[in-house]
């Protein structure tokens, strides 16, 4: 039976090797660099007590771009587990921090949801009429209810007379429906 083939390797072929090639060579060129830069450091500064030029002084400008090199190299071959990490760390802290303030705001949004709620009832119960027999609420313009069809009439916010149902202002006081 064949194991399943990771995602890396879907997406480039070779990968896994590139990746194990570069955690092997990357710290070895790295130590190379590091070797070769303490060689020139060191007979840099044990020149000082001779009246000789320094002999090993060259190792240090072929160390320091060693160590560059092995330094890049360990850290592409290193930085999915780097950011695999980071994202346990950093991702725990996150959702603690979205539920801290989610507590926090639940009164708001309860009261702001509230607020909303009630405005849409408004909205609907202005453009509706209620039947006086049955109390159901129907459509501004119905003539008659929709559930036990007794003739709807509109009952004046303003003086409380009752108008027709299809009357746009108050016979009484004017005020428009």
């Amino acid at each position: 039976m064949n194991a399943p083939i990771p995602e890396e390797e879907k997406l480039n072929p070779g990968h896994t090797q590139t990746r194990g090639v570069l955690r092997v060579l990357g710290p070895l060129i790295l130590l190379t660099g590091i070797g070769f830069t303490i060689v020139g450091m060191v007979s840099f500064f044990a020149s000082f007590g001779s009246f000789e030029p320094p002999r090993y002084f060259w190792c240090g400008f072929v160390g320091l771009p060693l160590m560059f090199v092995g330094a890049v190299m360990t850290q592409v071959g290193f930085v999915g587990a780097i950011a695999r990490y980071h994202a346990g760390e950093i991702a725990p802290v996150g959702k603690d921090t979205f539920n801290y303030m989610a507590e926090g705001t639940q009164g708001g949004v309860k009261t702001m949801a509230s607020a909303i709620g009630a405005g849409l009832s408004e909205g609907m119960q202005s453009n509706s009429v209620r039947c006086v027999k049955c109390g159901s609420a129907n459509d501004a313009q119905a003539k008659f209810c929709d559930e036990c069809g007794t003739a709807l009439s509109k009952t004046c916010g303003q003086c409380g007379e009752v108008n027709d149902s299809d009357a746009k202002f108050c016979d009484s006081c004017g005020t428009a429906f």
